[in-house]
């Protein structure tokens, strides 16, 4: 069983937006280089873009920190969204009724990858 060291995570565990919505977010920059995919993200119009993007810069800053990969060889392998929490809020509604107002939060999770380079011989 060899385990594969050159994966690096990061996770964001409330983020205040449903995961339907952050899921094309990550999408969106799944399999990108990390600097192509925070690019991406600084100049996408979806406002939960920039909590996207300040997981990437985790999931850079924990591989250069911690296992000192080189970060022009770092792709996205993974980005994924989760359910967490929901907060359940009531609005008064007439006759004395009350309606749900679900506010869900979500988890993202993204996964780099060290690409290795080839070395090319003639």
């Amino acid at each position: 069983m060899d385990k594969n060291t050159s994966l690096v995570k990061a996770i964001n565990k409330n983020v205040r937006t449903s995961p339907r919505k952050l899921a094309l977010v990550c999408n969106f920059i799944k399999g990108k280089k990390a600097d192509v995919a925070l690019r991406d993200l600084e100049f996408s119009r979806k406002r939960i873009a920039k909590d996207v993007s300040k997981t990437v810069k985790s999931a850079i800053s924990n591989a250069e920190n911690n296992h000192q990969y080189d970060i022009d060889n770092l792709f996205v392998k993974e980005a994924y969204v989760g359910k967490s929490l929901v907060m359940k809020r009531f609005r008064p509604r007439a006759k004395g009724r009350a309606s749900p107002i679900k506010k869900p939060f979500s988890r993202i999770t993204i996964i780099l990858e060290e690409k290795k380079e080839k070395k090319v011989s003639k």
